[in-house]
């Protein structure tokens, strides 16, 4: 339990760091808190004229190999009212992908393949994303396997626990319900 805390708490600030990177960028607010729901926290940060960027974080409950250096691991989904974006998954990984080698998600009997760029990984579209988000609300756990540039194989497991409670407050937060 207290691992998890721990874990929960490192997710928190890895997230606030990220947006508020990208706050600082645009000369927006820091992120707010919208909740921790189990594995998932969900923010909300307000950019530019009152536009609403509502997201979801969450970090590997395992990663295999375990000795491998890497940075920060985590999977976002985020709404974008204002650009019509919906349902955006992204993957980091912690390192330089190998370009033009897929990725390979998993979700119970849901496969998806996710292209690298950098040391991230995306959908080819939003009717992916819409996909990809629907097997999240109904699975237990998502694998994410990735080559990195050097040709080492990662596999990560994510919880799904707090999933569909954390999507759906970023929902109403960015008032898509």
């Amino acid at each position: 339990m207290i691992q998890q805390m721990n874990q929960i708490s490192r997710l928190c600030t890895l997230a606030l760091f990220f947006a508020s990177v990208a706050a600082a960028a645009a000369g927006a607010a820091a992120p707010r808190v919208l909740g921790t729901f189990n594995d998932w926290e969900a923010y909300q940060l307000i950019e530019g004229a009152n536009q609403r960027t509502c997201y979801m974080a969450s970090q590997p409950t395992k990663k295999e190999p375990g000795n491998v250096k890497r940075g920060d691991v985590l999977v976002f989904v985020t709404h974008r009212p204002a650009d019509k974006e919906r349902d955006v998954v992204n993957v980091q990984f912690g390192y330089p992908l190998k370009a033009g080698t897929d990725v390979q998600l998993a979700i119970g009997d849901a496969k998806f393949s996710l292209f690298p760029n950098g040391e991230a990984a995306w959908t080819r579209g939003a009717a992916d994303d819409k996909a990809l988000v629907g097997a999240m609300m109904k699975g237990a756990v998502m694998t994410v396997i990735g080559l990195s540039e050097r040709g080492t194989r990662t596999t990560d497991s994510y919880s799904l626990r707090g999933f569909t409670a954390a999507y759906r407050e970023i929902t109403k937060a960015c008032g898509l319900t």
